[in-house]
């Protein structure tokens, strides 16, 4: 095929795709028939393999013979004492572990944290790369927020923080950890800083801060809204937008 876009059908097919690129694959296919014959073909394809009958049951003479033709496997000799000990040394290794794991929120906590940083900030990073930082870029509240209507399935929080040195440059729709989320863009300087908001399921968190790549990360709940600012810009920056947005 000599659409550009067809390299994206075996993932879109397959369900292999992100929201973002899922969505955009399925506009291009209204317009592409190349790509909508192709991708028929793949689903005729796997409706056939699905509902044919591929394969027959060997008849039960047949069965005999192979197996009367199969050579009779030799008893296995029992494994030696000091095997059987590093077995059960390992299993209750693999217990305690695990128990561990079970019984300290802390540590599972802070790996769920870790990959969600990691998550925000390859987001993050795909905004800058792909020069696709705002799908709406204006400085005003009242027309970034409206535009999220019916995009997604709550409402983010959309407060202009000019006066206090974080002007507002946008918004657009993201991607963290497969979900949708929205991305309010601001400024710091001469910094860009890229606030994904979703719903949250737990209460109201202090704000959390860290470093990933040599990039700085606030992460809060408030309102049932869950916060992640991320930035190259000062770690102190981003705890200040932390605290204005959690004005009450």
């Amino acid at each position: 095929m000599s659409c550009l876009q067809a390299q994206w059908l075996h993932g879109y097919f397959d369900g292999e795709l992100d929201v973002v690129r899922a969505a955009e694959f399925e506009a291009h296919l209204q317009g592409c028939p190349a790509c909508t014959r192709a991708l028929a073909t793949q689903q005729a394809l796997r409706s056939a393999l699905g509902a044919g009958e591929l394969y027959a049951r060997a008849p039960a003479a047949l069965r005999a013979r192979v197996q009367a033709a199969a050579p009779v496997p030799r008893a296995a000799s029992a494994p030696p004492a000091a095997l059987w000990r590093s077995l059960a040394v390992a299993a209750s290794l693999v217990v305690l572990v695990f128990g561990a794991w079970r019984t300290m929120p802390g540590w599972r906590g802070d790996a769920a944290e870790t990959e969600r940083a990691r998550q925000v900030l390859d987001a993050h990073l795909r905004s800058l790369q792909l020069t696709h930082l705002t799908d709406v870029a204006s400085t005003d509240q009242h027309t970034v927020k409206p535009w999220f209507e019916g995009k997604l399935d709550f409402a983010p929080p959309v407060v202009d923080l000019t006066s206090e040195g974080f002007p507002l440059l946008g918004g657009r729709l993201d991607v963290v950890g497969g979900r949708s989320v929205a991305a309010l863009v601001y400024g710091r300087r001469k910094h860009v800083l890229n606030l994904f908001v979703w719903p949250a399921e737990t209460q109201d968190e202090a704000p959390r801060s860290g470093t990933e790549r040599g990039y700085a990360w606030v992460r809060w709940t408030r309102g049932g809204m869950r916060f992640w600012a991320v930035s190259d810009a000062a770690l102190a920056d981003l705890e200040q937008i932390a605290r204005l947005l959690s004005r009450p």
